[in-house]
C-alpha cells in the first residue's frame, strides 16, 4: 500500500495531464519504427552529423499521437541505450565500432517523460554517429514500438548540429508527412502549452513509479510474470479463432426513424381475434406454446412485466426442450424429404389434424431419438452425420428401375421399393450449367450478386433481369448467393420450379414443361454457358471426337456408346460445338437424377 503519498501523486498526475495537451500541432510527427509482436525486441534509429564533433548533450523529443488514446510520450522506448562512435563503415559489427555508451537505461523500465525532453550529457571524446538502441518497446495497441519526435545533439558552442542530419534506422515507417527517417532531424517536435506542467508530470510520474517500486515484493512480481504469460497465451489463442461473420438480426433498439420506433424489448398487447376479426378484440393473450396434448400447461412462466427478449428466450428453450417431439420428429422430416423427394410425413408443414399420417411411423421416431440423443451411428443433433445415415442406408441406395409386381401393389412409391427419379432443383441446374463449362466459383461466404440490372432505386426500383449480362463473372457463384427480389421472381428460375420466395413453401413442385426445356435451350444464360463449355472442350481434347466424348462425360457422368458418339459427333460437325453443349445441357440425363 503506497498510503497517502501514492494517493496525492495519482491525483497530481490526474491535474496535469488535463494541463499539458500540445501547443499546435505540426503534421510531422517524427520518426516511427516497424511494428514488432514481442516487446523485447530490438530496434534502433541514428544520426550522421558529417564529422566527428564535441558534444555537450543529446536531447531526446517524445512523439504526441492520440493513436490508441496514448497521446504524450507516444513510442517512446522503455529501456534503451544511447550509444556513439566515428567509424564510417555502418555495416561493421558494433564491437568493431567500438562505440562509447552515453547513457544506459536497459537495465530497468524507463517513466514515460510525456512531452518533457530528456537530455543526456555528451561523451568526452568528439563522436559523428549517435544512436538510439531500444531493447524494450513501447506499447501501442497489442504491438510494440519505437517513435521519437526529434533527436538533438548539442555541440559546446549551444548549436543543434544535428538539425537536417542523415538518419539510418533498422526499420522504419514511411508515411509522409506524418512518419519518415527525415523527421528526426527536422527541428519540429510536440511541445506542451506548459512546459513546466511538462516537466511536473514527469516528475510526478517518476515519483509514482518510486513509491510502486518501493512497495513491490517477490510474491507481487512473480503474479504480475504468470499473469502476463497467460494473458499472452490468451492472446495467441484468440488470433487463431476465425474471423466473426456479419449477422443480420432484428434490433429493438436503434434511431427512431419517421413510423419506424424501437420497441425497445418492450412487446406490444396482442388480443385473441375471435374468428380473426380485427375490430373485435378479445382478451390479452399471454406468452406461451402451443398445447400439444390435453391439459398441458402452455403458458410460459414468466411475470407479466416480462420483457421481450425474456419471452423469446423461454420460446427457444420450448422449442429445443428434449420432451418436444414436434421438433425433433420436424427435422429428420425435413432431411428425409430433401433426399427422397417426400417426407415420412407427406405435409411437412403440418404434423397436426389437417396434416397426413406418417408412412413410417417407428421409422420417424427412430430417427428423430437418434437425431436428439445421438449414438454410435449420429452424434447428438449433427445434421452433417443424419445426412450421412440416410445416404449410406439400404433404401436410399436402390435403382430407380420398375418392378411390375411392386408396381401394382404401391404405385406411388410411397413405401420406397425403389429410388424416385427426380429432377434437379433450379438452382442446381444453374449450378450444373456453371460447374460443366468450368465457370462455376466456389468462394464461400461474402455478399451476393445480383441477376438483375437494378434501375429507379430511388422509388419503386426496377429489377431488370433482361438487361443483365450472364457473362458477368461476379454472378458465377453458386445459386444460394444470389440476391431474390420477393416481388419480382427470376423468370428463368421461376420456369425451372424455383420456390416463390413470398410465401412458404414446405415441398417445391416438380413439372416437366415445354417452357423448361426452351429455356434451358435458348436462354442468354444457357447460349453463353455453352459458348464457355465449348470453350473448355477444345482446351481439353485436340479433335472433335475427343471434345464429343469429353462433353457427353462431362454432362452424364458416363461415355457414349458407338451410336451416341455417331449421332453427336456429326451433329458438331455439321452444327458446331457450342450447339452441341446446348443440347446436352439439355438432355434428360443432366437434369433428372436416376
Amino acid at each position: 500500500d503506497g498510503g497517502d503519498d501514492l494517493v496525492a501523486v495519482e491525483k497530481s498526475i490526474a491535474e496535469l495531464q488535463s494541463l499539458v495537451d500540445p501547443a499546435d500541432k505540426r503534421p510531422e510527427f517524427g520518426y516511427h519504427s516497424q511494428i514488432a509482436a514481442a516487446q523485447d525486441s530490438t530496434k534502433w534509429v541514428e544520426v550522421d552529423l558529417g564529422r566527428p564533433v564535441q558534444v555537450q548533450s543529446v536531447v531526446l523529443h517524445p512523439c504526441h499521437d492520440d493513436y490508441a488514446g496514448i497521446g504524450s510520450g507516444f513510442g517512446f522506448p522503455v529501456r534503451f541505450q544511447v550509444i556513439a562512435d566515428n567509424l564510417p563503415d555502418r555495416s561493421a559489427p558494433d564491437a568493431a565500432r567500438n562505440p562509447v555508451t552515453i547513457a544506459d537505461y536497459s537495465s530497468q523500465d524507463v517513466v514515460n517523460p510525456g512531452l518533457a525532453a530528456v537530455t543526456i550529457a555528451g561523451p568526452t571524446d568528439p563522436v559523428r554517429y549517435v544512436r538510439v538502441n531500444a531493447v524494450k518497446l513501447a506499447e501501442r495497441s497489442n504491438d510494440y514500438i519505437l517513435a521519437l519526435a526529434e533527436l538533438r545533439v548539442i555541440d559546446t558552442s549551444g548549436q543543434n548540429v544535428a538539425l537536417g542530419a542523415a538518419v539510418r534506422s533498422m526499420d522504419s515507417i514511411e508515411a509522409p508527412v506524418r512518419w519518415r527517417r527525415s523527421n528526426l532531424t527536422d527541428g519540429i517536435w510536440a511541445t506542451a502549452k506548459d512546459p513546466d506542467k511538462a516537466t511536473d508530470l514527469k516528475n510526478a510520474r517518476a515519483r509514482r513509479a518510486e513509491i510502486l517500486a518501493g512497495i513491490e515484493t517477490p510474491e507481487r512480481v512473480e503474479r504480475r510474470k504468470n499473469l502476463t504469460t497467460q494473458r499472452t497465451a490468451v492472446a495467441a489463442e484468440l488470433k487463431k479463432l476465425p474471423t466473426g461473420r456479419m449477422v443480420y438480426a432484428a434490433a429493438t433498439h436503434f434511431a427512431p426513424q419517421g413510423n419506424f420506433r424501437p420497441t425497445e424489448g418492450s412487446p406490444r398487447t396482442i388480443r385473441l381475434l375471435h374468428r380473426g376479426v380485427e375490430t373485435q378484440p378479445g382478451e390479452p393473450v399471454e406468452p406461451g406454446a402451443i398445447p400439444l396434448s390435453p391439459g398441458e400447461d402452455w403458458h410460459f412462466q414468466l411475470p407479466r412485466d416480462s420483457p421481450e427478449g425474456q419471452r423469446r428466450a423461454a420460446l427457444a428453450a420450448w422449442i429445443t426442450h428434449r420432451d418436444n417431439p414436434l421438433t425433433w420428429r420436424s427435422i429428420v422430416n425435413r432431411v428425409w424429404q430433401y433426399h427422397f423427394g417426400r417426407g415420412i410425413v407427406d405435409s411437412p408443414n403440418d404434423f397436426g389434424r389437417m396434416g397426413q399420417d406418417p408412412s413410417h411411423p417407428e421409422m420417424l421416431d427412430w430417427l428423430a431419438i437418434q437425431f436428439r440423443d445421438g449414438s454410435e451411428l449420429v452424434q447428438a443433433q449433427s445434421l452433417k452425420d443424419l445426412h450421412r445415415l440416410i445416404v449410406t442406408s439400404a433404401t436410399y441406395r436402390q435403382a430407380s428401375q420398375e418392378d411390375p409386381a411392386q408396381q401394382e401393389l404401391d404405385s406411388g412409391n410411397r413405401l420406397l421399393w425403389r429410388a424416385n427419379r427426380r429432377r434437379l432443383e433450379a438452382e442446381e441446374i444453374r449450378d450444373s450449367v456453371l460447374a460443366v463449362s468450368g465457370r462455376l466459383d466456389t468462394t464461400m461466404y461474402g455478399p451476393g450478386f445480383y441477376l438483375f440490372e437494378l434501375e429507379k432505386t430511388e422509388h419503386s426500383p426496377h429489377y431488370e433481369y433482361h438487361k443483365f449480362d450472364p457473362a458477368d463473372a461476379k454472378s458465377h457463384r453458386r445459386s444460394v448467393y444470389r440476391f431474390i427480389v420477393r416481388s419480382q421472381p427470376d423468370p428463368f428460375m421461376t420456369t425451372l420450379d424455383c420456390a416463390d420466395s413470398s410465401q412458404s413453401t414446405p415441398r417445391r413442385n416438380e413439372t416437366l414443361t415445354s417452357l423448361q426445356a426452351l429455356s434451358l435451350l435458348n436462354n442468354r444464360f444457357s447460349l453463353v454457358m455453352a459458348q464457355y463449355f465449348a470453350q473448355r472442350l477444345e482446351s481439353d481434347g485436340k479433335n472433335l471426337q475427343d471434345q464429343v466424348g469429353r462433353a457427353f462425360e462431362l454432362t452424364t457422368g458416363r461415355q457414349p456408346d458407338q451410336s451416341e458418339a455417331g449421332a453427336l459427333h456429326t451433329y458438331a460437325k455439321q452444327h458446331g460445338l457450342t450447339n452441341l453443349c446446348r443440347i446436352l445441357l439439355n438432355q434428360s440425363e443432366f437434369v433428372f437424377v436416376e
